[in-house]
């Protein structure tokens, strides 16, 4: 009995010198409080500003906003220009003007995250120069814009296809919601007038699927001998059913998105995040997460050509020219050979600046180790080209690289995770410049992985939902989907008066978190 005893009594003493050695460590590490995955009850404002740092501003639009902020070094507003609807992206032209992404109020259908639907260009003094609704019950844009030097603009959004429709093109049943999928198109859009725009060209996935599921339908073929294809049945599984009620007591809750039904969970298939436009090459580079891929699609196609697999400066038609981040969509290698996962942001780094040529994207969620948590890293991949410029494999039937030629991790690894939105492009001088987007930090490293500068933005806007209820500033309060450095000699900044704006917007402060009260002090 003594000794049985003694024995719990050591366990006992084990136990709690076990419990005091975690919050030893975790004392020694505060930078781990930051997995504050929303940013929430942190500082705000600038918390990292070194000396030599280039001269130049970050733009943004605030969460929940119609208005495009330019902050300094200092953190302090410059300039705003005023919208008039909630912005998704916004990049500043050499006119200083800026073209944008923004939600339509009263869009019909679909219901994926980063809808729009209207695509727009506003003045520096806030003038509404170009506003075209690209939202009706066929197509969406939504997420993101590329501008191209012509003015035209490149846009991502969602084509409806009945579930009758991709069923026959070689869908499985069994991934196919009865509403049908929200298949993805890039369409170039030139300006008219204030309210117009004409579709100039257009390239659709549709066009470019194979399956091996079923050979008496569409798009029959070997899945691991077309690369340049894309697998209709990759992909997510749907998500597991639920019933109406479970569905009304989600939208009660803010949780599901406006066009949200039974019959539409999981038509958003492919959710196209990103756009970039090569004008050197006249390709399109683009991001998929659901897919956890990145592609390259050749642009000097006619729209008759990027619906085939011929013509073009490449000659492959609207065929993927190159793709990569995750070969087990293409049958080739299994999960150790998966190298994104829910990536966005993809972008070629400019002429002159270090990397010329490779890419750039923020991958959001890579899984840690049995023994650590999900991280998210930036990296840099460098294709795989011959003297023709074609995009060439490697010796295991992959598109390259086998690894990122740059990337920037934590050095506690854990620290920066932002496992959605955000994204990352090289800055002149080497650094590059990221944005954790669910809690609006942006931040500059060097290509040793120093943090020069770090910002989290403090302002939300005051949008409300067209019933005219608030917006719930829970979870997502401060959640940035794009923002972009802009340096001090941009065409669209000369001769313009750049003095920190005298008031300051108002910042948006969380109500104090509220006390938990005591059982034994209820009355109640």
């Amino acid at each position: 009995m003594k000794n049985y005893i003694s024995l719990n009594t050591a366990l006992f003493v084990f136990f709690v010198l076990y419990i005091f050695s975690l919050q030893k460590v975790s004392s020694q590490e505060p930078e781990k409080k930051d997995r504050n995955m929303f940013g929430h009850y942190i500082p705000r404002g600038v918390t990292i500003h070194t000396e030599g740092l280039t001269s130049g501003y970050v733009m943004f639009s605030p969460t929940n906003s119609a208005s495009v902020y330019l902050v300094n070094r200092k953190g302090e507003v410059v300039h705003e220009w005023k919208g008039n609807y909630s912005i998704n992206s916004a990049y500043l032209n050499d006119d200083g003007s800026i073209s944008l992404l923004a939600t339509d109020p009263d869009f019909p259908v679909f219901a994926g995250g980063g809808e729009a639907g209207r695509i727009q260009k506003i003045s520096w003094d806030s003038k509404m120069l170009w506003d075209f609704e690209y939202a009706n019950e066929d197509h969406l844009a939504h997420h993101d814009i590329a501008v191209m030097p012509n003015g035209n603009v490149l846009a991502i959004a969602w084509e409806a296809r009945s579930a009758e429709d991709v069923i026959n093109a070689g869908r499985k049943p069994d991934m196919t919601p009865k509403a049908g999928l929200w298949t993805s198109q890039i369409v170039e859009i030139q300006p008219l007038d204030k309210t117009h725009g004409k579709v100039v060209w257009e390239w659709k996935i549709w066009d470019h699927l194979i399956q091996d599921y079923d050979s008496t339908k569409r798009n029959f073929g070997n899945v691991a001998d077309h690369l340049e294809l894309l697998d209709f049945n990759a992909g997510e599984e749907l998500p597991e059913p639920i019933t109406q009620d479970s569905l009304d007591v989600l939208r009660k809750m803010n949780r599901v998105r406006r066009n949200t039904t039974l019959d539409n969970r999981g038509s958003d298939v492919y959710h196209l995040n990103a756009i970039y436009y090569n004008a050197e090459l006249d390709q399109i580079a683009f991001s998929s997460p659901e897919l956890s891929e990145v592609f390259i699609i050749d642009h000097s196609t006619t729209t008759q050509e990027a619906a085939s697999h011929r013509g073009g400066k490449m000659g492959k038609g609207g065929d993927f020219l190159y793709r990569w981040g995750n070969p087990q969509n293409y049958r080739q290698g299994d999960s150790l050979d998966r190298q994104l996962f829910y990536q966005h942001d993809i972008r070629w780094i400019e002429n002159g600046f270090p990397g010329y040529g490779s890419l750039t994207l923020f991958n959001n969620d890579i899984p840690g180790r049995k023994d650590s948590l999900n991280y998210s890293a930036i990296y840099q991949i460098k294709p795989l080209m011959d003297d023709k410029g074609n995009y060439i494999l490697m010796d295991n039937n992959r598109f390259g690289p086998k690894e990122p030629e740059w990337k920037y991790i934590a050095k506690d690894t854990i620290s920066f995770h932002g496992s959605f939105i955000s994204g990352a492009h090289r800055l002149k001088n080497g650094n590059t410049f990221i944005n954790e987007g669910p809690r609006a930090r942006f931040f500059e490293v060097t290509p040793e992985g120093d943090i020069v500068w770090e910002y989290l933005s403090p302002y939300r806007g005051n949008i409300h939902r067209p019933n005219g209820d608030p917006i719930n500033p829970m979870p997502f309060t401060y959640s940035m989907f794009r923002s972009n450095f802009i340096p001090a000699d941009h065409p669209g900044l000369k001769g313009k008066v750049l003095e920190p704006l005298d008031p300051q917007p108002p910042i948006f402060k969380l109500p104090p978190k509220e006390e938990k009260k005591n059982d034994k002090d209820d009355t109640n």
